[in-house]
Protein backbone atom coordinates (compact mmCIF):
# COMPACT_ATOMS: atom_id res chain seq x y z
CA UNK A 1 0.00 0.00 0.00
CA UNK A 2 1.28 3.11 -1.21
CA UNK A 3 1.58 6.32 0.91
CA UNK A 4 -0.20 9.04 -0.59
CA UNK A 5 2.18 12.48 -0.05
CA UNK A 6 0.39 16.10 -0.06
CA UNK A 7 1.42 18.30 -2.26
CA UNK A 8 1.91 22.05 -2.14
CA UNK A 9 -0.48 23.45 -4.48
CA UNK A 10 0.67 27.15 -5.80
CA UNK A 11 -1.15 30.39 -3.84
CA UNK A 12 -1.42 33.65 -4.64
CA UNK A 13 -1.02 36.66 -1.75
CA UNK A 14 -5.27 36.99 -1.83
CA UNK A 15 -5.37 32.66 -1.08
CA UNK A 16 -2.36 33.44 1.58
CA UNK A 17 -4.44 36.19 3.76
CA UNK A 18 -7.76 34.06 3.16
CA UNK A 19 -6.12 31.27 4.66
CA UNK A 20 -4.40 33.67 7.77
CA UNK A 21 -7.39 35.01 8.49
CA UNK A 22 -8.65 31.19 8.74
CA UNK A 23 -6.28 31.02 11.09
CA UNK A 24 -6.90 33.47 12.90
CA UNK A 25 -10.63 32.97 13.44
CA UNK A 26 -9.32 29.56 14.34
CA UNK A 27 -6.77 30.75 17.38
CA UNK A 28 -9.65 33.01 18.88
CA UNK A 29 -12.05 30.13 18.83
CA UNK A 30 -9.89 27.92 20.35
CA UNK A 31 -8.77 30.54 22.81
CA UNK A 32 -12.80 31.45 23.46
CA UNK A 33 -13.54 27.66 24.42
CA UNK A 34 -10.39 27.92 26.96
CA UNK A 35 -11.40 30.64 29.05
CA UNK A 36 -15.23 29.15 28.88
CA UNK A 37 -13.89 25.71 30.07
CA UNK A 38 -11.65 27.83 32.54
CA UNK A 39 -14.40 30.79 33.67
CA UNK A 40 -17.52 30.30 35.57
CA UNK A 41 -20.31 33.13 35.73
CA UNK A 42 -21.29 31.87 39.17
CA UNK A 43 -17.29 32.02 40.32
CA UNK A 44 -16.77 35.50 38.49
CA UNK A 45 -20.14 36.71 40.72
CA UNK A 46 -18.99 35.09 43.73
CA UNK A 47 -15.35 36.81 43.19
CA UNK A 48 -17.31 40.51 42.64
CA UNK A 49 -19.39 40.44 45.56
CA UNK A 50 -16.81 39.13 47.66
CA UNK A 51 -14.37 41.58 46.61
CA UNK A 52 -17.09 44.07 47.21
CA UNK A 53 -17.23 43.52 50.88
CA UNK A 54 -13.41 43.91 51.50
CA UNK A 55 -13.38 46.84 49.78
CA UNK A 56 -16.27 48.56 51.81
CA UNK A 57 -14.28 48.28 54.64
CA UNK A 58 -10.92 50.19 53.05
CA UNK A 59 -13.71 53.00 51.45
CA UNK A 60 -14.88 53.54 54.57
CA UNK A 61 -12.18 53.80 56.21
CA UNK A 62 -10.58 56.50 53.27
CA UNK A 63 -13.69 58.48 53.83
CA UNK A 64 -13.38 59.00 57.53
CA UNK A 65 -10.08 59.90 57.71
CA UNK A 66 -10.74 62.85 55.69
CA UNK A 67 -13.88 63.73 57.80
CA UNK A 68 -13.91 66.67 60.81
CA UNK A 69 -13.47 64.81 64.36
CA UNK A 70 -16.70 66.38 65.54
CA UNK A 71 -18.82 64.40 62.75
CA UNK A 72 -16.56 61.14 62.74
CA UNK A 73 -17.77 61.23 66.35
CA UNK A 74 -21.38 62.14 65.38
CA UNK A 75 -22.07 60.49 62.43
CA UNK A 76 -21.30 57.08 60.32
CA UNK A 77 -19.06 57.80 56.72
CA UNK A 78 -22.15 56.30 54.79
CA UNK A 79 -23.87 59.98 55.97
CA UNK A 80 -21.35 61.68 54.07
CA UNK A 81 -22.89 63.67 51.67
CA UNK A 82 -25.81 64.55 54.32
CA UNK A 83 -22.98 65.43 57.05
CA UNK A 84 -20.59 67.50 54.24
CA UNK A 85 -17.17 68.19 55.78
CA UNK A 86 -13.61 67.57 54.65
CA UNK A 87 -10.29 67.96 56.27
CA UNK A 88 -6.75 67.18 56.33
CA UNK A 89 -5.45 68.04 59.43
CA UNK A 90 -6.30 64.36 60.72
CA UNK A 91 -2.97 63.43 58.67
CA UNK A 92 -0.87 66.16 60.10
CA UNK A 93 -2.06 65.67 63.45
CA UNK A 94 -1.98 61.69 63.06
CA UNK A 95 1.86 62.30 61.62
CA UNK A 96 3.10 64.04 64.84
CA UNK A 97 1.51 62.25 67.22
CA UNK A 98 3.22 59.54 68.85
CA UNK A 99 5.20 58.35 71.87
CA UNK A 100 8.30 60.48 74.10
CA UNK A 101 10.68 58.60 71.10
CA UNK A 102 8.56 58.53 68.01
CA UNK A 103 6.29 59.97 66.00
CA UNK A 104 4.09 58.24 63.32
CA UNK A 105 6.31 59.89 60.13
CA UNK A 106 9.33 58.61 61.99
CA UNK A 107 7.43 55.08 62.32
CA UNK A 108 6.61 55.43 58.90
CA UNK A 109 10.58 55.61 57.53
CA UNK A 110 11.25 52.96 59.70
CA UNK A 111 8.89 50.18 58.27
CA UNK A 112 10.54 51.35 55.01
CA UNK A 113 13.98 50.77 56.74
CA UNK A 114 12.61 47.36 57.98
CA UNK A 115 11.02 46.18 54.93
CA UNK A 116 12.87 46.91 52.23
CA UNK A 117 15.89 45.40 53.20
CA UNK A 118 14.01 42.41 54.57
CA UNK A 119 13.00 41.72 51.45
CA UNK A 120 15.74 41.72 49.44
CA UNK A 121 18.01 39.79 51.96
CA UNK A 122 15.68 36.31 52.33
CA UNK A 123 14.92 36.31 48.53
CA UNK A 124 18.78 36.74 47.41
CA UNK A 125 19.96 34.00 50.08
CA UNK A 126 16.38 31.94 49.11
CA UNK A 127 17.46 32.25 45.52
CA UNK A 128 20.87 31.08 46.06
CA UNK A 129 19.60 28.29 48.01
CA UNK A 130 16.81 27.28 45.46
CA UNK A 131 19.87 27.32 42.54
CA UNK A 132 22.32 25.02 44.70
CA UNK A 133 18.98 22.63 45.52
CA UNK A 134 18.05 22.11 42.09
CA UNK A 135 21.21 22.21 39.49
CA UNK A 136 24.11 21.19 42.22
CA UNK A 137 25.15 17.95 43.18
CA UNK A 138 26.21 17.69 46.72
CA UNK A 139 25.84 14.81 49.51
CA UNK A 140 23.26 15.16 51.48
CA UNK A 141 21.05 17.31 49.18
CA UNK A 142 17.41 15.81 49.26
CA UNK A 143 17.80 15.60 53.50
CA UNK A 144 19.04 19.33 53.58
CA UNK A 145 16.29 20.05 51.48
CA UNK A 146 13.13 17.91 53.45
CA UNK A 147 14.58 19.72 56.67
CA UNK A 148 14.34 23.27 55.47
CA UNK A 149 11.12 22.61 54.18
CA UNK A 150 9.89 20.66 57.25
CA UNK A 151 11.25 24.27 59.00
CA UNK A 152 7.64 25.83 57.47
CA UNK A 153 5.44 24.03 59.95
CA UNK A 154 7.45 25.68 63.03
CA UNK A 155 5.38 28.47 64.70
CA UNK A 156 7.13 31.78 65.17
CA UNK A 157 6.38 31.94 68.82
CA UNK A 158 8.32 28.74 69.21
CA UNK A 159 11.61 30.82 67.60
CA UNK A 160 10.91 33.99 69.73
CA UNK A 161 13.09 32.86 73.02
CA UNK A 162 15.71 31.05 70.90
CA UNK A 163 15.95 34.56 68.68
CA UNK A 164 16.23 36.84 72.28
CA UNK A 165 18.41 34.64 73.77
CA UNK A 166 20.79 34.51 70.16
CA UNK A 167 20.48 38.34 70.11
CA UNK A 168 21.23 38.80 73.80
CA UNK A 169 24.81 37.17 73.02
CA UNK A 170 25.52 39.58 70.01
CA UNK A 171 26.95 36.86 68.28
CA UNK A 172 26.20 34.27 65.37
CA UNK A 173 28.89 30.98 66.14
CA UNK A 174 31.81 33.14 67.66
CA UNK A 175 31.28 36.10 65.14
CA UNK A 176 29.76 39.46 65.96
CA UNK A 177 27.20 39.58 63.35
CA UNK A 178 24.69 41.60 65.91
CA UNK A 179 27.20 43.89 66.63
CA UNK A 180 28.24 44.68 63.19
CA UNK A 181 24.54 45.81 62.59
CA UNK A 182 23.84 47.39 65.57
CA UNK A 183 24.62 50.63 64.84
CA UNK A 184 21.87 51.54 62.52
CA UNK A 185 19.32 49.44 65.47
CA UNK A 186 17.31 47.45 62.97
CA UNK A 187 19.64 44.39 62.54
CA UNK A 188 17.67 42.28 64.73
CA UNK A 189 14.44 42.60 62.71
CA UNK A 190 16.19 41.97 59.82
CA UNK A 191 17.83 38.81 60.72
CA UNK A 192 14.66 37.76 62.26
CA UNK A 193 12.47 38.37 58.92
CA UNK A 194 15.25 36.45 57.27
CA UNK A 195 15.16 33.79 59.39
CA UNK A 196 11.52 33.18 59.23
CA UNK A 197 11.08 33.80 55.53
CA UNK A 198 13.87 31.53 54.34
CA UNK A 199 12.19 28.26 54.30
CA UNK A 200 8.94 29.18 52.47
CA UNK A 201 10.88 31.40 50.05
CA UNK A 202 13.62 28.67 49.06
CA UNK A 203 10.83 26.14 48.51
CA UNK A 204 8.57 28.28 46.44
CA UNK A 205 11.66 29.29 44.02
CA UNK A 206 13.01 26.23 44.00
CA UNK A 207 9.91 25.15 41.91
CA UNK A 208 10.30 27.96 39.76
CA UNK A 209 13.99 27.21 39.27
CA UNK A 210 14.23 23.39 38.93
CA UNK A 211 11.63 23.82 36.11
CA UNK A 212 14.62 25.38 33.73
CA UNK A 213 14.69 22.95 30.83
CA UNK A 214 17.90 21.06 31.77
CA UNK A 215 18.83 21.67 28.17
CA UNK A 216 19.21 25.52 28.49
CA UNK A 217 21.55 24.65 31.42
CA UNK A 218 23.76 21.83 29.82
CA UNK A 219 24.21 23.88 26.52
CA UNK A 220 25.76 26.77 28.90
CA UNK A 221 27.81 24.44 30.63
CA UNK A 222 29.01 22.72 27.11
CA UNK A 223 29.84 26.42 26.52
CA UNK A 224 32.09 26.61 29.27
CA UNK A 225 29.94 28.66 31.26
CA UNK A 226 30.09 28.32 35.38
CA UNK A 227 28.00 27.92 38.25
CA UNK A 228 28.25 31.86 38.49
CA UNK A 229 27.44 32.67 34.89
CA UNK A 230 24.66 30.68 34.63
CA UNK A 231 23.25 31.94 37.78
CA UNK A 232 23.56 35.49 36.73
CA UNK A 233 23.24 35.37 32.90
CA UNK A 234 20.33 32.13 33.10
CA UNK A 235 18.17 31.85 35.73
CA UNK A 236 17.96 35.48 37.78
CA UNK A 237 16.91 36.61 33.98
CA UNK A 238 14.86 33.66 33.73
CA UNK A 239 12.85 33.54 37.60
CA UNK A 240 12.66 37.18 37.28
CA UNK A 241 8.34 36.70 37.47
CA UNK A 242 9.09 34.36 40.20
CA UNK A 243 11.26 36.64 42.08
CA UNK A 244 8.77 39.39 41.70
CA UNK A 245 5.67 37.32 43.04
CA UNK A 246 7.39 36.29 46.26
CA UNK A 247 8.56 39.67 46.92
CA UNK A 248 5.26 40.94 47.16
CA UNK A 249 4.38 38.60 49.47
CA UNK A 250 7.72 38.98 51.74
CA UNK A 251 7.02 43.00 51.77
CA UNK A 252 3.51 42.84 52.34
CA UNK A 253 4.37 40.22 55.01
CA UNK A 254 7.08 42.42 56.48
CA UNK A 255 5.24 45.83 56.33
CA UNK A 256 1.92 44.56 57.97
CA UNK A 257 3.76 43.04 60.83
CA UNK A 258 3.29 43.87 64.42
CA UNK A 259 4.49 39.83 66.42
CA UNK A 260 7.57 40.35 65.01
CA UNK A 261 8.29 43.99 65.50
CA UNK A 262 6.98 44.22 69.11
CA UNK A 263 9.42 41.66 70.16
CA UNK A 264 12.27 42.67 68.17
CA UNK A 265 11.43 46.62 67.07
CA UNK A 266 11.94 48.28 70.23
CA UNK A 267 12.02 52.44 70.71
CA UNK A 268 13.21 54.76 67.89
CA UNK A 269 13.47 51.85 65.60
CA UNK A 270 9.49 51.01 65.58
CA UNK A 271 7.49 50.35 62.35
CA UNK A 272 4.42 52.06 62.01
CA UNK A 273 1.96 49.03 62.67
CA UNK A 274 3.77 49.09 66.45
CA UNK A 275 2.70 52.91 66.60
CA UNK A 276 -0.56 52.31 65.82
CA UNK A 277 -0.89 49.89 67.79
CA UNK A 278 -0.23 51.69 70.53
CA UNK A 279 -2.48 54.47 69.50
CA UNK A 280 -4.91 52.21 69.94
CA UNK A 281 -4.48 51.48 73.21
CA UNK A 282 -3.58 55.19 74.44
CA UNK A 283 -5.49 57.11 72.06
CA UNK A 284 -8.74 54.61 71.61
CA UNK A 285 -11.61 57.69 71.77
CA UNK A 286 -9.39 59.57 68.94
CA UNK A 287 -11.26 58.13 65.75
CA UNK A 288 -10.07 60.94 63.26
CA UNK A 289 -6.80 60.21 64.50
CA UNK A 290 -6.64 56.29 63.97
CA UNK A 291 -8.18 56.59 60.58
CA UNK A 292 -5.68 59.24 59.49
CA UNK A 293 -3.31 56.75 60.62
CA UNK A 294 -4.60 53.53 60.09
CA UNK A 295 -4.85 54.34 55.97
CA UNK A 296 -0.89 55.75 55.95
CA UNK A 297 -0.29 52.28 57.03
CA UNK A 298 -2.32 50.73 54.28
CA UNK A 299 -1.43 52.98 51.43
CA UNK A 300 1.61 51.70 50.75
CA UNK A 301 0.65 48.07 50.77
CA UNK A 302 -2.16 48.95 48.69
CA UNK A 303 0.16 50.92 45.85
CA UNK A 304 2.31 48.16 46.14
CA UNK A 305 -0.14 45.42 45.40
CA UNK A 306 -1.69 47.56 42.38
CA UNK A 307 1.40 48.70 40.55
CA UNK A 308 3.38 45.14 40.79
CA UNK A 309 -0.04 42.91 40.23
CA UNK A 310 0.82 42.41 36.78
CA UNK A 311 4.21 40.84 38.01
CA UNK A 312 2.45 39.02 40.13
CA UNK A 313 0.10 37.82 37.82
CA UNK A 314 2.24 36.41 35.42
CA UNK A 315 4.47 35.17 38.55
CA UNK A 316 1.58 32.48 39.10
CA UNK A 317 0.90 31.83 35.58
CA UNK A 318 4.79 30.73 34.37
CA UNK A 319 4.16 28.25 37.25
CA UNK A 320 1.12 26.77 35.68
CA UNK A 321 1.91 26.91 31.92
CA UNK A 322 5.15 25.11 32.07
CA UNK A 323 5.21 22.44 29.96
Amino acid sequence: MSAVMPVDLPIDEEGQDELSRGARRADKIQLGATKRKLSSPWATAAALIIAVLWTIPTFGLLISSFRPRELIQTTGWWTVFENWGWTLDNYSTALQTGNSQLNMAGAFVNSFAITIPATVIPISIALLAAYAFAWMDFRGKDTLFILVFALQIVPIQMALIPLLQLFSQGTIFGFPVIEAFGSFGYAQVWIAHTIFALPLTIYLLHNFVSEIPREVIEAARVDGAGHGQIFFRLILPLTMPAIASVAIFQFLWVWNDLLVALIFADGNVAPITKLLAEMTGSRGQDWHLLTAGAFIALVVPLVVFLSLQRFFVRGLLAGSTKG
